[in-house]
């Protein structure tokens, strides 16, 4: 196309031999940049799609853009697994997880910075320049001295590695790809290659390799140019922008706006002069309405939308007539781009309006793309081909509308995008707890429960250790995050068999992100809002929001799942967890590890090299009988009878009115009686032990003995209910 605009020229200047040397140089032109390949200009759609195809064309960007690239070098998958789960009944699980290298390729020309990075449309890399998911991130900006990647370089071979000179790609080492389907996914970017604007006259000049000079156009936030020649690849602005072609004084080639070299055609240029003919004529035409678009349609990049595809429409009267839609590649405000659509549409009516002038010989260097005006015809004419014969100048003209596209107001609609919240730090708490289901539990369940310090934090590995870290293990990843935070004062001890009225737990959770609502006491009977606070369970009926993510929470239930022995003992700035089910990885011990010191190291994406540690001590809390309750004594006349309830691990919930479950291989209990000089031991197979003469008498005859009742469950026993008697 830039080959027949520069005959055109030629042709107009010098004749024949002038067009042939128009033809010669736009081929130099378009093929010193170009591969000569049947390839239309840019489009939207070319910039949105990531590419690995060989011989695909990298669009050289200007301004800012938001464009997809061309996967240039990729590593195979490389194959990790890890084992979890085995909790709450479950087998455990060997998870796999895939990784890949590859290398993109984001532009023709050397760029700035690459800001925002999106994976299948999700946010990727942030503004602040972090990641969502774990890479190792390499940007190069496609200078002529950059260096080969130096990973590329130990796969490939230093002396086969291509340091892509002129090329700005960017380098993902280990991309984890969990996220996506474990497959590479594609990768749009947003692409920083000058600062400011870019004038669009400036960067034809660019693409020639200064055979065109600048002259003075609009601007535009950004530009993507791809294509098989110049004119193909700024095709699109040409339709919508008035822009023209020209030759200068000094015989340069100028692009810029349309009317920079205006020419006005007095009455009588518009007649021949020759040989017996004393008058002159010109020739106008116009085409049908219905063959002339009534409704244009403009899509672009739009900032508004984080570089998403915007549309703006232009139509006039009904819309009757036809269609059109146009692509450009380009970055535009929706005022811009719908200034364009509405200049478009006037040149396409304009257009209708068409002519021939014959003209002296005088104005033989009216070339294509000048703009002239007519004495005695309204209106502005922009110059198509030219021809020179027998001393007259013929010139095809298009009418074309005055002025320039202006900002019109518009709405660029609401944008897609995902929030941009950094990843942030991991916090992270380890419990042993009795929950899980009611199966008959053989092992331990370690409960560990993560979240962010900010509310981008997605997730983070986790490995185990329980030998004070001499040996590691892989466990998996957290759950999803939990609402979690801090106790912000100590909570007072208190009875589990009623409500807690008076004591009130004041939390702080780190970021709005994280919430705490009430409930009503038939949600709490069903085992809604529990949580952990230090080391008791309870639950909370009123959660009461304070501003800031402080939260005042009351209507309580106290030393839930058998945890009253830890009431009273959390104080400031103890862990506060609200357990539910998503949020929580299990680890399921060897029976063996009971009485380790479990430790768990959590890495996430904003975490430190070291990561993040919390541990706790093995105690079988999910195999561990609950403590007797209701412990008393009653006097009869064989001696003093000692009498108590059981409690099982299993069936939490009293559902027939009925006894508990067992919950254990058979029913044992071990008795501790002690006092002034002495200790007993004894152990019973019932929920009694008597008391009798004789063995009190063996014991000195104590005014009050101090009592101890422990389950001795099937693996762990059960903490001891406790109360001292007098005698």
């Amino acid at each position: 196309m830039a080959t027949l605009v520069f005959t055109a020229v030629g042709t107009a200047i010098g004749g024949p031999i002038g067009g042939m040397i128009g033809a010669m140089v736009g081929q130099q032109v378009d093929g010193a940049l170009f591969a000569p390949k049947a390839r239309q200009g840019p489009r939207l759609g070319d910039l949105a799609v990531q590419t690995s195809s060989y011989g695909s064309h990298i669009p050289k960007i200007f301004g800012t853009v938001r464009a997809a690239g061309t996967v240039i070098w990729a590593t195979d998958l490389k194959e990790s697994r890890s084992t979890s789960g085995g909790g709450k009944g479950k087998p455990k699980v060997t998870s796999y997880s895939y990784s890949a290298s590859f290398a993109v390729a984001i532009s023709g020309r050397r760029i700035a910075d690459v800001r925002r990075i999106w994976a299948d449309g999700k946010l990727l890399r942030g503004a602040a320049g972090d990641f969502k998911s774990r890479t190792k991130y390499r940007l190069y900006r496609g200078t002529e001295e950059q260096a080969p990647d130096p990973m590329i370089a130990s796969r490939e071979g230093i002396g086969s590695t291509s340091a892509f000179r002129g090329i700005a790609y960017a380098v993902f080492e280990d991309f984890q790809l969990a996220d996506y389907g474990n497959r590479i996914p594609s990768l749009t970017f947003e692409i920083v290659a000058d600062d400011g604007a870019v004038n669009v006259a400036a960067m034809a000049s660019e693409l020639s390799g200064g055979v065109m000079t600048a002259g003075s156009a609009p601007s535009i936030g950004g530009y993507a140019a791809s294509g098989d020649s110049i004119a193909g690849a700024i095709e699109p602005l040409i339709d919508a922008m008035p822009l023209s072609l020209q030759e200068g004084a000094d015989g340069d080639l100028r692009i810029g706006s349309l009317g920079e070299a205006m020419v006005e055609l007095a009455a009588s240029d518009t007649g021949v002069w020759g040989p017996g003919d004393a008058g002159g004529r010109a020739e106008f035409s116009r085409k049908a309405p219905g063959l002339t678009p009534a409704d244009i349609t403009i899509a672009y990049h739009d900032p508004a939308r984080d570089y998403q595809t915007g549309l703006q429409r232009a139509v006039r009267g009904e819309a009757n007539g036809r269609a059109e839609r146009r692509a450009m590649p380009a970055t535009l405000s929706a005022g811009m781009a719908k200034g364009f659509a509405e200049y478009r549409l006037k040149t396409a009516w304009s257009r209708r309006e068409a002519g021939k002038a014959h003209i002296g010989w005088r104005e033989v260097e009216l070339t294509p793309g000048r703009l002239v005006t007519l004495e005695g015809r309204p209106g502005l004419w922009r110059v198509g081909r030219t021809t020179f014969d027998r001393m007259v100048v013929t010139a095809d003209l298009l009418r074309v509308p005055g002025g320039a596209p202006q900002i019109i107001d518009a709405t660029p609609g609401r944008a897609t995008g995902e929030e941009d919240a950094a990843h942030g730090g991991t916090m992270l708490v380890v419990a042993d707890l009795p929950l899980g289901d009611d199966a008959q539990r053989t092992k331990p369940l370690l409960f560990v429960a993560a979240a962010g310090r900010a509310a981008g934090w997605r997730q983070a590995e986790l490995i185990l250790s329980y030998d004070g870290g001499t040996s590691w293990e892989a466990v998996g990843i957290t759950a999803g995050p939990a609402a979690m935070g801090i106790l912000e004062q100590p909570l007072p001890a208190a009875g589990s068999a009623m409500l807690d009225l008076i004591n009130t737990i004041e939390v702080a959770l780190p970021h709005d992100g994280m919430w705490l609502e009430s409930c009503d006491d038939d949600a709490l009977a069903a085992g809604r809002n529990l949580a952990l606070v230090g080391q008791e369970l309870i639950q909370f009926g009123a959660a009461e929001p304070l501003g800031g993510g402080h939260f005042r929470l009351s209507r309580l239930l106290r030393g839930r799942r058998g945890t009253e022995w830890a009431a009273g003992t959390a104080g400031a700035g103890a862990p506060f967890v609200l357990l539910e089910t998503d949020s929580l990885s299990v680890i399921e011990p060897p029976i063996a590890m009971i009485g380790a010191n479990a430790r768990i190291v959590g890495q996430g994406i904003g975490d430190a090299a070291e990561g993040v540690a919390a541990e706790c001590v093995v105690s079988g809390e999910a195999i561990r009988p609950p403590a007797p309750v209701h412990l008393r004594a009653i006097p009869t006349a064989t001696g003093l009878e000692l009498k108590w309830v059981r409690r099982s691990r299993s069936g939490w919930a009293w559902l027939d009115g009925g006894d508990t479950p067992m919950g254990e291989e058979g029913e044992r209990y071990e008795v501790r009686l002690s006092g002034a000089g002495f200790e007993r031991r004894v152990e019973t197979t019932e929920p009694a032990f008597l008391y009798g003469p004789a063995a009190r008498a063996a014991d000195g005859h104590p005014a009050s003995i101090s009592v101890e009742i422990v389950q001795i469950g099937t693996l762990v026993r059960s903490r001891p209910a406790t109360a001292t008697f007098s005698l």
